[in-house]
Parts: C-alpha cells; sequence; structure tokens
C-alpha cells in the first residue's frame, strides 16, 4: 500500500540512492537525511490543531481536563478494563504502580528490556533480580524466573517484547505457585493480543508507554491499565499528590499527571491507529520479502493470528553465517544515514549501578548476553517510504554478499569521530 504520511510535501525528497562504494569508507551516504527507528507517527493533523485550539480557548491545560478523561475512557474500552490511568510518561506510571502493588524487597525482571523497567525499582531501593530471556520470544523464562525465587521476593514484571506477548501464562502460574504479584511493562505492545486477548489485561496491571517513539505516541506520555478498583484508585490518588478533593490529602503522592496537550496528541493518533498499522505492516512485509534467505540473518516474525502494531523491525545477526557481525552491519549502516540501533545492549545488568552491584549476573544471562550481541533494530514507521525500506534492504544484502571482505576492510579503516 501507499504511505500517505511519508508522501506528504513536507517529505518530498528525491528517492535515495546507493553511489559506489558504501559511505564508511568513500561512498556518498544513501540518504541525504536521517533514518530513524522510531520516529513519531503523527495522526490527522487537522483535527489535532483543532482540539490544541480548543484547549488554548477553554485554558484548561492540565488537571484531568476533557482530552485526559476522553484518551483514558478510549483505551479502557479498546483494552477491555475497567481502569486507565494516563501519566506523564511510562517510568512514572512504572514507579507508581510499584508503590501501589505494594512490591519491596527483591523483584525478577529480565534484563533484556529498557533500563527505566530496572530503574523504576532501584529508584525506590527495590533490588531488580535479573532472570534469562527463552531465546525464541526473546521474554522471561518462567522457569529461570521460578529458579530466580528467594524469602525476600515480592514479585516478577514481565515485558512483552516488539508487539509480541510474553509468557503470561507460565509467569501466572509461578507468581501464584509462589504467592508474588505479577505485573507487565507493555511499553511495546499498545494494540497488540496474547492468545486473542488483548495486552493491557493481565496480571494485577500493566504499563504502556506512549513516549514519540512508540506506535501510539502522545509526544510524552504513558498510562497503566488494570481491572483492580483497588490498584486504581490508589493510583489515582499517588499520581496527584495524594489529594482526594480539593484541599483533603490522604495519601502519598507525587505529580504523575498526563497535561490535555499530550492527550488530545495521544486522542488524535488514537483515531489514526489503523493507518499506522497498515504502514507499518507494508513495510514489515517488505522488509521480509526483500531480505529473504539471507543467510544469517533473522527477521524476527509476528503471528498473523494475533493483533499486532509491527512497530519493530527486528533482526537477529549469525555472525559466523552471515559473515559480517552486527556491529559491523550497524557501522556500515549508520554511515549510509540509516541510524539502525541495537536493542537492549549491552543489557540492563552490565549497566550502572547494576554491573557494580551484580558484577557476575551475566553468568546467569547467557541467552540474554548472547541476544544483545545479535539484534538490530530497522527503521519503519509513516516517516518512511516505500522506496527508503528496499534501500535499506539493498544495503543489507550488499553487506551480506561482501561480508568477509568488508569486515577485513572494517578492520582497517579507522572509526571517524562524531561530528
Amino acid at each position: 500500500m501507499a504511505n500517505s504520511f511519508a508522501d506528504s510535501p513536507r517529505q518530498a525528497e528525491p528517492p535515495p540512492v546507493l553511489d559506489g562504494d558504501f559511505a564508511v569508507f568513500s561512498g556518498k551516504p544513501a540518504f541525504a537525511k536521517p533514518l530513524h527507528v522510531g520516529r513519531p507517527n503523527i495522526g490527522d493533523r487537522t483535527r489535532l490543531l483543532e482540539r490544541l485550539n480548543g484547549i488554548l480557548d477553554s485554558r484548561w491545560v492540565t488537571n484531568a481536563g476533557c482530552y485526559v478523561r476522553q484518551f483514558e475512557a478510549a483505551i479502557a474500552e479498546q483494552i477491555g478494563v475497567r481502569h486507565c490511568i494516563a501519566m506523564c510518561n511510562a517510568t512514572v506510571a512504572l514507579e507508581i504502580l510499584i508503590r501501589a502493588a505494594g512490591l519491596r524487597g527483591e523483584v525478577i525482571v529480565p534484563s533484556f528490556t529498557f533500563i527505566a523497567t530496572a530503574h523504576a525499582l532501584q529508584w525506590q531501593e527495590i533490588t531488580p533480580v535479573f532472570a534469562d530471556i527463552d531465546p525464541a520470544t526473546h521474554t522471561l523464562d518462567p522457569a529461570r524466573v521460578e529458579a530466580m525465587i528467594t524469602p525476600r521476593t515480592t514479585g516478577i514484571i514481565g515485558v512483552h517484547l516488539w508487539g509480541r506477548g510474553c509468557n503470561v501464562e507460565g509467569l501466572q502460574e509461578v507468581a501464584t505457585r509462589h504467592g508474588l504479584k505479577l505485573l507487565f511493562d507493555a511499553a511495546h505492545a499498545f494494540g497488540c493480543s496474547h492468545r486473542g486477548r488483548m495486552i493491557g489485561s493481565f496480571g494485577e496491571a500493566e504499563v504502556f508507554s506512549f513516549h514519540g517513539t512508540k506506535f501510539l505516541n502522545s509526544g510524552e506520555g504513558g498510562a497503566v491499565v488494570t481491572k483492580s478498583d483497588e490498584i486504581a484508585a490508589r493510583i489515582r490518588l499517588m499520581k496527584n499528590f495524594g489529594f482526594a478533593g480539593e484541599d483533603r490529602v490522604v495519601y502519598l503522592g507525587t505529580n504523575g499527571k498526563m497535561n490535555e496537550f499530550s492527550a488530545a496528541l495521544g486522542l488524535t493518533n488514537l483515531e489514526c491507529m489503523e493507518q499506522f498499522v497498515a504502514v507499518n505492516r507494508a513495510h514489515y512485509e517488505r522488509y521480509r520479502r526483500e531480505l529473504a534467505a539471507l543467510p544469517g540473518i533473522a527477521l524476527v516474525d509476528y503471528d498473523a493470528r494475533e493483533k499486532g502494531n509491527y512497530q519493530y523491525v527486528v533482526l537477529e545477526i549469525d555472525a559466523g553465517r552471515a559473515g559480517i557481525s552486527r556491529n559491523s552491519l550497524l557501522r556500515l549502516l549508520r554511515a549510509e544515514n540509516v541510524l539502525a540501533r541495537r536493542y537492549f545492549y549491552p543489557g540492563c545488568h552490565r549497566m550502572q549501578p547494576y554491573r557494580s552491584y551484580f558484577p557476575h549476573a551475566g553468568l546467569l544471562l547467557p541467552h540474554t548476553e548472547a541476544l544483545c550481541e545479535r539484534v538490530l533494530l530497522l527503521p519503519t514507521g509513516t516517516a518512511l517510504r516505500d522506496e527508503d525500506v528496499s534501500v535499506v534492504c539493498r544495503l543489507v544484502r550488499a553487506a551480506v554478499r561482501e561480508g568477509p571482505g568488508l569486515e577485513r576492510r572494517l578492520a582497517s579503516h579507522p572509526v571517524r569521530p562524531p561530528a
């Protein structure tokens, strides 16, 4: 399908070309402007500007205005839960949820996740305990979770990656048997389902991110979704300083509120969600066709029986078979202005403060450490055109075709310092 978002006048540029040698050596970059992983999807601008003008006219810019309430109601209805509490960002949402759920001591999480998952615990003096992943799904392995449980463990935070649900059933069975709270970081998974049920409806509660890089964005933003009246009531108090009424504070709280401008953008983008999915899926299918049968290059797939947002194009690179390493391919692509990314390199356990706290954690995380060396994310989303995807694929194919020779050239070619 044609990408009407990328075809708008502001995106109208000459199509990229491959000119001679790779740009990392002496050639001209394939793209004049950078292609990002996760450039924001933007919906109907006319509708958005109408809403923004309405906010300015009303002068109600925060504190549970009409667009925040509409946004929360629309999300709760789509997910099929009783409550959605919109927040200023997903990290604050996760921190508040952790506190509202009564977690303390130790909580088991994957290391193969964005650092905020661990920081949200450590910030509250709760120890994140890293468990290994299933190499097939990239998400927590329930057997490895169970092996990490101690008398100090109070909960598990599963992370849905790439819009694919983690092993919800396995984690729930472990949590139930050991009397642990089960929460989910669903930052990647808005609009996605697991076994026919919408992600956002599992465990005690789940957290969505509406950051600009996410499939559905509100610029900055996040939300807790839950079926629990008790947790929802506690979170609503906590995200507004503990106020229960105009001048009555009944609970310890902070400021986690979403503002009206973010909610207006989120609501407008929610109305355009089907278009975003269609563009993302078309890009994903093009990547799949044009990278098919490349040795050592595996594209993470999606279950067609499930709802998905297709926001992530994820390669696993086997350097031995591909003839080129993930890091070398990354270097080549970045010189071409294809800003591919290593997620979640090098793993939370190798970042501070955790590498100081747990210097030998990697011994218990072999699948995590291996995946951190293989994964590469490619650009997608409504800011890309179909021909952009094809040029990225041509670059990857050329790199694999010339792999061993490229590795030798790169080894003897100095890395240019950042501009």
